[in-house]
């Protein structure tokens, strides 16, 4: 006898639960209930139609509900909210939004995809004032849209700085808007390093987006914002993108499990504690493969993998191998790109894990060829295992490369052995020989094993206004264009002649533009009796990247001569 399956919610946990159902089982009945009207669209193309990047909004529904049942022979019902899950007579109760009628519809099995809600605090007043707009579906990005480009807008507040709100902010830039980012942590995208993040920063200085970190909003008015620092900002709209919640209510109202998260508790095939019912997609709590606790993640990728794994458990195909979650994802911002994985530092010294990391800023292709760009690379390991924990790309070219290639690792409990030693594809105009992950893994042995010391690019402002020996190792035309203020300019060229110069009675810093000259003059210098002689990650380029947007919205006293970005 053919299984009845119900699915409540669409777009990427539950459409791909439908369409594998369908490959498993073409007898089985499977309705999918969506109370929008939309069953599947691309979520993460959303804030894209603000630039016009893409144009017709029609061109964000995935698939209507005609296409669903002429391909795959699967009832799409929308605009029918399910209010209630009848677990004792094995039926849901469902409301027609459009003539509110109540009916119910029996089920064999039931799969939750409900996803998550755009926090909307309610204690900030104005906070539901109608120039005030979350981004959730298509909806929500025709509304915004629409308002901006027709009610004269100027200038919109962006209140968030993850991926929704850095995604709003510079598309909405890139038409044209003046735009305001305002984040209540010390930076934008915490899922990387301060370190990093700086990058991130500049970028969105560089294009226009006014960023305000380290203040919240407070209060919302017709033609302004005011945050808990007590700035007022000029908004006429404002796009609230300061996280999500998991939808949980219907799960909550029926007596399932709830986890420590907040999302509703599966076990490693997706069912929650009723065994008849599943559940999938951000509504969910996961397992953290590294921290080995519980934890949230709203991620399409993982979605569509849960999706796969329940339906085939539904028919009894496989015992699906869950190796949890890492949290890897990616973000294209102006003309950077930033990809992430695993652990930053942060969190591993928030988790107790004993770690260090290295910064490297090698190009991302050969030099000669065109388009060859740095690319900002941290990788972070387990001390003294050498255990891969994470990593951090940024830069122009193929920076989802090379954090895929991590992530990999981390997956199969690579180490950094494995990862000096993993053969990848070599062309001068794709990548160098030396592939950037295969170099910071032999980075972080030399640092691991001892070979020789650094500083990180964090601690460079306190070595300069403790007048630390600094020494400058780029060539004098480049020591002029810009330097630390107390740097001593003698080039890896030369320095061989003037070690005279290079005190060993006292702790010496050597930077360069990138680190590779001044990683150089540290291994000599320590061959030639120095003991006490640091590199500095990063360098001068890091330096310059890593101070600049304190500096621009502090006023702070520079530590360097001139700035250095290239």
């Amino acid at each position: 006898m053919s299984k009845k399956i119900l699915i409540v919610g669409g777009v990427a946990g539950g459409a791909s639960a439908a369409t594998r159902l369908r490959r498993l089982d073409e007898n089985a009945e499977i309705i999918i209930f969506e109370k929008g009207p939309h069953v599947s669209f691309s979520n993460c193309s959303l804030p894209y139609h603000l630039s016009g990047i893409i144009e017709d909004e029609e061109s964000l529904v995935m698939m209507n509900p005609g296409t669903f049942k002429e391909r795959y022979n699967i009832e799409a019902r929308t605009n029918q909210e399910v209010m209630k899950i009848n677990r004792d007579r094995k039926t849901i109760t469902v409301v027609d939004a459009i003539t509110g009628t109540a009916y119910e519809e029996a089920y064999d099995k039931l799969l939750l995809s409900p996803g998550a809600s755009p926090i909307r605090p309610s204690s900030i007043e104005g906070i539901n004032n109608e120039n005030v707009f979350t981004v959730r579906n298509v909806e929500d990005i025709s509304q915004l849209n629409t308002y901006v480009k027709q009610q004269g807008i100027r200038d919109v507040a962006v209140v968030g700085g993850g991926f929704v709100g850095v995604e709003v902010a510079e598309n909405l830039r890139l038409a044209g808007f003046k735009v305001s980012l305002i984040e209540y942590a010390e930076q934008v995208m915490t899922t990387f390093d301060y370190d990093m993040a700086q990058i991130l920063h500049k970028e969105m200085i560089d294009h226009g987006v006014s960023v305000v970190v380290n203040d919240g909003l407070a209060y919302i008015g017709d033609q302004f914002i005011k945050t808990h620092s007590g700035a007022v900002l000029d908004a006429q709209a404002v796009v609230l993108a300061i996280g999500v919640r998991p939808e949980t209510s219907l799960a909550e109202d029926a007596g399932l499990e709830i986890g420590v998260t907040g999302a509703i508790k599966v076990n490693h095939n997706y069912l929650t504690s009723d065994k008849d019912v599943y559940a999938v997609g951000d509504a969910i709590e996961v397992h953290h493969r590294i921290l080995n606790k519980p934890t949230r993640l709203a991620l399409a990728g993982p979605a569509q993998k849960q999706a796969r794994a329940a339906a085939d458990h539904i028919f009894n195909l496989s015992k699906n191998r869950d190796l949890g979650v890492i949290g890897s994802s990616s973000v294209h911002l102006f003309d950077l790109n930033a990809a992430t994985t695993g652990l930053n530092a942060r969190m591993a010294d928030s988790a107790g894990f004993t770690y260090d990391s290295v910064y490297i800023i090698p190009a991302d292709k050969v030099g000669l060829m065109p388009n060859s760009n740095v690319l900002h690379f941290k990788l972070v390991y387990e001390t003294p295992t050498g255990r891969i924990l994470g990593a951090q790309a940024i830069g122009k070219g193929n920076v989802d490369k090379r954090i895929d290639i991590v992530a990999a690792m981390i997956t199969m409990n690579g180490t950094l052995e494995d990862l000096k030693d993993v053969e990848l594809s070599y062309s001068p105009m794709l990548g160098t020989a030396k592939d950037v992950v295969n170099l910071a893994a032999l980075v972080a042995l030399n640092q691991l094993n001892g070979m020789y010391k650094e500083v990180k690019v964090t601690e460079v402002r306190d070595l300069v206004e403790q007048n630390a020996c600094i020494i400058d190792a780029r060539e004098q035309n480049e020591f002029h264009a810009g330097h630390l203020k107390n740097a001593k300019n003698i080039p890896l060229s030369k320095f061989r002649n003037r070690l005279d110069e290079i005190p060993k009675d006292e702790p010496v810093y050597v930077h360069c533009r990138s680190g590779q000259r001044s990683y150089n003059m540290v291994m000599a210098l320590q061959n030639l009796g120095y003991t006490n002689v640091w590199n500095i990650a990063g360098s001068y380029l890091g330096i310059s990247l890593y101070e600049y947007f304190n500096d621009a919205v502090s006023g702070r006293e520079k530590i360097v001569t001139e700035y250095n970005f290239s």
